[in-house]
C-alpha cells in the first residue's frame, strides 16, 4: 500500500493510574514490530518507566514517547502519568497530540477514575477514543461501564464492539461496523470467527444503536434508517473518522493490552480516525513552520533538550526559527526519542516528536516559530518540604539542581523563605516529592535532609502598656544615651504595624525618631513567646537625651527595650494563620473527607456539586496551616487517589490553651 502524506501522527493515552497505559504503549509497539519482545511494567522490561524512579513505583512518573509505522503511516506515542502527582509531565504534551486513547478499566466500579482525563481532554479540544484494558478480567457488562462513564462525557459513547462470552469470560469480540466476529489469541491478530447464534439479536440491536448515534450528526444516514435502509460500510466508517475528528462522538473498544487482545483492531482506528497534523496545528494556532515545546529535559548525556512536536513543515539542524520573544533561535542537533533511547536525524518532517539541543532560553509551552499560547491547567503544588543539604558543600549545587528539576516539572517549585531561614520544596503530593528528591540525588549528587516546613505563626497583645525603655553606657570618651517611653496597644486583626509620635518640647529631638521606630520593629522579630509580632500600634510619647553622648544606636537600643518589657507586659498571645481551602472530590468520598477536615480543626464554609463535572463536589472550608501537612494524603486515600485541594492563606487565627502551650514549647525545646 502507498504511504499517505499525512506525517507523523500523535497519540497520547491517558486515564488513570494502574489502567494499563504504559502497558498498551508496549503491546502497540510490539504489534508493530517497534521492539522484539514485549515487555513488562511487573518486569521491569517495558521501553517506558525506565527511570530508577519509575522502575522502583512501579508506576510512571514522567511521560513515555515512542514511535512505530502501520502500514505506511507513522506514529509517535506519548504514554503520560496517571497519579495526580505526576499528571503535570504530561498536560502540554495532551495539547499537542492529534488523538488521545483513554485507558480504562474494565471495572464499572472504577469508571469514576477515569473523569479527571476525560474533562482534561474535553477542555483541551482533543479528539479522543476510549480503550477499555483488561477485558479478560471483566465480570460485568460493557453496557454498564458505558453508562456508569456517558454522564463524565460531553460527546456521546459509541460502543464499536460486544463482547463474546464463553463461560464467563470474554473471549472475543463483534465489530458492529463489520459486522464480523473474532476470537483472542495471546500476541497474534484475532481469528476470525462465525458471529455466535445467541448472540445475533444483541449485535444488531447495538448495531443499529450505534447507527442511530451515528445519524444524530448525518442526516443523510438518519434518512436510510427511517426508510429502513441499509447503508453500506464505507458510509459507516466515513462517520466513525469524520465524527470522531470533530469530537462529535467518542468511539469505545476493548481489548487486553498485556495478552495482545485488541491490539491490531486499536491499530486500525488510530490510522483510520486520527486526525492529521494539520488539524492539530489549526487548533494549537500554529503558523509555517513551528514546534511546540511540551517539555524541557536535564536527565540525560546530551544536556538540556527541549522536546517539542513539529508543524508546517520539515526542519534541519542549523535552521532557524523564531524564538519567544522574537528573536531568531538557530536549531541545534535533532534528535528522534525511543524510551531512555536518543538517536541523532538528520531532519524531521512535520507532526514529528524531536528532541532539540541548544534550545536555550526556551520553556515549555513556548513556541520555536509562531503559535498561540498554550496551556494546560495541572494539580496546585500543594505539600511542602524544608530541605536542607546533607553536606554544606553541596548548597550552591543545591540551587543549580532544584532549578532544573523545576524547569522539567511545572508542578514543582522552590523559594528561599527569608523570614524562616528555610529553603522550601513545593510539589503536588508526599510521593511526588519522594521522587523528586530521589533524582535530584541521583542526577546531581545532591542528599538533603527534609522536615515539615516551620509554621508562620505570629504574635499578638491583648492590653494596652506604657513602657520606658532607657540606655546608657559610659565606658570612656563619648558615651551613649537614649531614653524614650512608649505607648502599645492592640490594633484589629490584618491592619499590621503603625507608629507614630506625640512628643512636644523636644525631649526626643526628630532626627532620632526613625531610629527608635527601627528598634521597636527590631523587638517585634521575635516577640516574647518568640514569634514575629504583628497587628499593634506604638506611639512614642515622652523621653530624654543627651547633647554629647546620645546618637542613633542609643534611642535605637532604647526604642527596643522598650518594646520588648513592653510586649512582655501587654499580655501577649499567639496567632495561627488560616487557609481557606477548597477541595474537589467524587460525591461518593465527600462524607468521609467533611469528617476528615472537622477532625483537623477544620471549619466548613459550604458545599456545591462541581460544575459541569457528574458526582463530584467542591467542598470550601477554613483550615489552620499547621493541620494540611498530610492532607494531600489523606484525600487520595479517601477517594481512590482522586481528591484534590487548593490553600490559600486567609487570615490569622488567636490560638488558645493547650496547642498554644504546645507551640510555645517546642519552640523552646525543638524536637
Amino acid at each position: 500500500m502507498p504511504e499517505r502524506s499525512f506525517g507523523t501522527r500523535t497519540i497520547a493515552l491517558v486515564g488513570p493510574g494502574g489502567a494499563g497505559k504504559t502497558s498498551l504503549a508496549e503491546a502497540l509497539l510490539f504489534a508493530r514490530g517497534a521492539i522484539d519482545r514485549q515487555g513488562s511494567v511487573d518486569a521491569k522490561t517495558s521501553v517506558g518507566d525506565t527511570s530508577p524512579e519509575a522502575r522502583a513505583r512501579g508506576a510512571s512518573t514522567e511521560l513515555n514517547l515512542s514511535s512505530f509505522s502501520f502500514l505506511g503511516d507513522r506514529f509517535a506515542i506519548v504514554d503520560t502519568p496517571g497519579s495526580v502527582g505526576f499528571a503535570a509531565d504530561g498536560s502540554l504534551a495532551i495539547a499537542a497530540a492529534d488523538l488521545a486513547v483513554v485507558v480504562i478499566d474494565a471495572d464499572a466500579e472504577r469508571a469514576h477514575l477515569a473523569e479527571p482525563a476525560l474533562r482534561q481532554i474535553e477542555a483541551l479540544g482533543v479528539p479522543h477514543i476510549v480503550f477499555v484494558n483488561k477485558i479478560d478480567q471483566a465480570r460485568g457488562q460493557i453496557r454498564d461501564l458505558l453508562e456508569a462513564l456517558q454522564p463524565m462525557s460531553n460527546s456521546p459513547l459509541v460502543a464499536r464492539q460486544i463482547p463474546i462470552r464463553e463461560n464467563d469470560r470474554i473471549t472475543g469480540f463483534v465489530d458492529l461496523a463489520l459486522e464480523r466476529a473474532f476470537h483472542y489469541r495471546v500476541g497474534k491478530a484475532s481469528e476470525p470467527i462465525d458471529i455466535p447464534s445467541d448472540l445475533s439479536a444483541d449485535e444488531a440491536a447495538e448495531r443499529y444503536h450505534l447507527l442511530e448515534q451515528l445519524a444524530d450528526h448525518d442526516d443523510q444516514l438518519l434518512e436510510q434508517l427511517l426508510m429502513d435502509e441499509v447503508p453500506d460500510r464505507e458510509t459507516i466508517f466515513a462517520d466513525l473518522s469524520r465524527e470522531t475528528r470533530d469530537n462529535l462522538v467518542v468511539p469505545v473498544l476493548f481489548g487486553s493490552a498485556l495478552n495482545g487482545y485488541g491490539i491490531r483492531r486499536l491499530l486500525k482506528a488510530l490510522r483510520h480516525d486520527a486526525p492529521a497534523p494539520e488539524a492539530a496545528a489549526e487548533r494549537l494556532g500554529a503558523a509555517g513552520t513551528s514546534a511546540l515545546v511540551f517539555k524541557i529535559s536535564h536527565g540525560g548525556s546530551m544536556g538540556r533538550l527541549a522536546l517539542a512536536r513539529l508543524f508546517g513543515g520539515g526542519l534541519s539542524e542549523g535552521a532557524e526559527l523564531r524564538g519567544p520573544n522574537g528573536d531568531p533561535i538557530r536549531v541545534g542537533t535533532l534528535f528522534s526519542v525511543q524510551g531512555d533511547k536518543i538517536v541523532k536525524i538528520g531532519k524531521a518532517e512535520t507532526g514529528d516528536i524531536v528532541a532539540v539541543a541548544k534550545a536555550e532560553g526556551v520553556r515549555a509551552g513556548e513556541w520555536l516559530g509562531s503559535g498561540a499560547a498554550v496551556s494546560a491547567a495541572h494539580p496546585r503544588s500543594n505539600y511542602t518540604l524544608a530541605i536542607t543539604t546533607s553536606d554544606r558543600k553541596d548548597d550552591v549545587r543545591l540551587s543549580t539542581a532544584l532549578h532544573k528539576l523545576c524547569e522539567e516539572d511545572p508542578s514543582l517549585a522552590w523559594e528561599q523563605d527569608e523570614a524562616l531561614h528555610e529553603t522550601r520544596l513545593r510539589g503536588v503530593s508526599d510521593e511526588h516529592l519522594k521522587v523528586t528528591l530521589a533524582r535530584l540525588k541521583r542526577r546531581y549528587g545532591v542528599a538533603v535532609d527534609c522536615r515539615t516546613p516551620t509554621v508562620g505563626y505570629k504574635e499578638s497583645i491583648r492590653k494596652e502598656v506604657t513602657q520606658r525603655g532607657r540606655h546608657k553606657k559610659q565606658s570612656g570618651g563619648h558615651g551613649q544615651f537614649g531614653d524614650v517611653v512608649i505607648e502599645l496597644r492592640p490594633l484589629a486583626r490584618g491592619e499590621g504595624f503603625q507608629f507614630g509620635e506625640r512628643i512636644s518640647g523636644g525631649v526626643v529631638p526628630k532626627q532620632w525618631f526613625p531610629a527608635v521606630e527601627q528598634g521597636v520593629r527590631d523587638a517585634m522579630e521575635k516577640g516574647p513567646l518568640g514569634f514575629p509580632v504583628v497587628d499593634v500600634a506604638v506611639t512614642l510619647i515622652d523621653g530624654s537625651y543627651h547633647s554629647v553622648d546620645s546618637s542613633e544606636i542609643a534611642f535605637r537600643t532604647a526604642g527596643r527595650i522598650a518594646m520588648s518589657e513592653a510586649l512582655a507586659a501587654a499580655a501577649p498571645h499567639l496567632l495561627e494563620p488560616v487557609h481557606r481551602v477548597t477541595i474537589l472530590s467524587p460525591s461518593a468520598a465527600t462524607s468521609r473527607i467533611t469528617s476528615a477536615v472537622a477532625s483537623r480543626r477544620g471549619q466548613m464554609l459550604g458545599m456545591a456539586s462541581r460544575d459541569g463535572w457528574s458526582r463530584w463536589d467542591r467542598i470550601e472550608a477554613l483550615l489552620p496551616e499547621a493541620e494540611l501537612q498530610g492532607l494531600d494524603a489523606e484525600l487520595r486515600s479517601l477517594s481512590q487517589g482522586l481528591a484534590t485541594y487548593e490553600a490559600e492563606f486567609d487570615h490569622l487565627a488567636d490560638l488558645n490553651g493547650k496547642l498554644a502551650d504546645e507551640v510555645v514549647q517546642h519552640l523552646l525545646v525543638p524536637a
